[in-house]
């Protein structure tokens, strides 16, 4: 017997020989893996997801009034502010936040004494609902105030960022976003998350409705109800539509070679992108074209075809949720009230009032509430002392400041 311990050396064409099969198991199982990887992105990834729970809503629209309107003098009555109109602000008050531009001590700022902007009980609730919203007075049954909300943030941007993502700065996805990546959507010839936009582009810009650190298919698509709904997904002209087709299937060709080698997820995005682009030069125009509808659902929402308008996109919002998209975004400008505010919210409500109030009836007689969750807020409240008046005689040039600390939101079916 011998009685060497010490292994011998272990040559080169021996271990390939001994460790042949294990290395052509080794390299067998890199490559299936790399093509199960290429199979698990090759799927849509919008395809409609299952929840842990079975969900009673199934689709959101969220309305957010850009600038911010008084909650004070639209939701939140106070009959002791109106008593004390033009005293000045209690010192704990104002010392106690942050705000935008008041620096001095203001004056308290009640809602004017009139019938136009006195509040009125509606209806079983008996919910206390301003004059200036006749048409959501006749729903208030259907609603549901929270009074309670408050922000980290007192700017614009940042606090509008903060109420659709969650953080005041760029670079988290937005609530859509969030929606779109865990459920998916039921009409895959549409996005999962639409955006429609009254106005200028809101502070925060397109961030606001942006997908973050998740693959950009779940960002919001912009639709537009004038001149082409979406930018960018008409064909050139001279290109055929099945010109555009041998297109896109000779790039989705190259793109799954290249997801294959590599295996970005950004390059899946890139496929599903191209699909519904394609999908969507059909299934948009028809759409986007409001005309279809009878003439009482135009009188009802006060929407005029062919033009560009916050009631024209109301509906636009309830023809999307009836098609089965996920997240519907509305956004409305205009609301940020630092001078003249009784003023400016009666103009203002006079072009929301009547089609937030139709989508809600609408949705309820289609069927579609209870599995429609329906969301109005802005990114932060007023203040209840005046900005830009020196008492009581100014009040009808008086603005109201920021105010992080308090604010109203409503939701509505689900």
């Amino acid at each position: 017997m011998s009685m060497n311990i010490v292994p011998s050396p272990l040559g080169r064409r021996t271990l390939l020989q001994r460790t042949g099969f294990g290395m052509g198991a080794f390299a067998l199982s890199q490559l299936l893996a790399q093509e199960s990887n290429a199979h698990s992105m090759n799927p849509n990834p919008l395809a409609e997801k299952a929840t842990h729970f079975p969900p009673k809503a199934k689709r959101i629209i969220y309305i957010h009034l850009v600038g911010a309107p008084s909650h004070l003098d639209l939701f939140d009555f106070k009959p002791e502010l109106q008593k004390r109109n033009g005293e000045n602000c209690p010192k704990e008050l104002f010392e106690s936040g942050k705000f935008a531009f008041v620096r001095d001590l203001p004056t308290l700022l009640g809602t004017p004494d009139d019938n136009k902007h006195a509040f009125t009980r509606c209806g079983e609730s008996g919910l206390p609902l301003s004059n200036l919203l006749p048409h959501l007075q006749t729903v208030a049954d259907e609603i549901t105030l929270v009074k309670s909300l408050h922000t980290d943030e007192f700017n614009h941007g940042p606090a509008q960022m903060f109420m659709l993502s969650g953080f005041g700065r760029f670079g988290r996805p937005s609530i859509g976003s969030w929606l779109n990546y865990g459920l998916g959507t039921e009409n895959q010839n549409l996005p999962g998350f639409v955006v429609l936009i009254t106005g200028n582009v809101l502070g925060a810009g397109s961030p606001a409705w942006g997908s973050g650190f998740l693959p950009t298919v779940y960002q919001g698509v912009e639709f537009r109800s004038k001149g082409d709904p979406v930018l960018f997904l008409s064909n050139p002209d001279g290109v055929p539509a099945d010109s555009r087709r041998r297109i896109i299937d000779t790039v989705n060709q190259l793109n799954r070679s290249q997801l294959a080698d590599i295996g970005d997820p950004e390059i899946a995005t890139r496929i599903s992108q191209y699909e519904l682009a394609y999908r969507m030069q059909t299934s948009v125009p028809e759409l986007m074209d409001i005309s279809s509808e009878p003439k009482r659902v135009h009188e009802m929402y006060g929407t005029k075809p062919g033009t560009t308008s916050f009631a024209n996109n109301c509906l636009l919002a309830r023809r999307l949720v009836e098609r089965g998209v996920r997240f519907v975004q509305l956004f409305d400008q205009g609301w940020d009230t630092h001078g003249s505010v009784f003023s400016r919210l009666a103009g203002k409500t006079k072009q929301v009032d009547q089609p937030i109030a139709a989508l809600i009836k609408d949705l309820r007689q289609r069927g579609l509430l209870d599995s429609t969750l329906g969301v109005w807020s802005a990114e932060f409240g007023r203040t209840p002392f005046a900005q830009g008046a020196n008492g009581a005689g100014e009040s009808t040039k008086a603005g109201r400041d920021h105010h992080k600390d308090a604010f109203t939101t409503w939701v509505a079916g689900g």
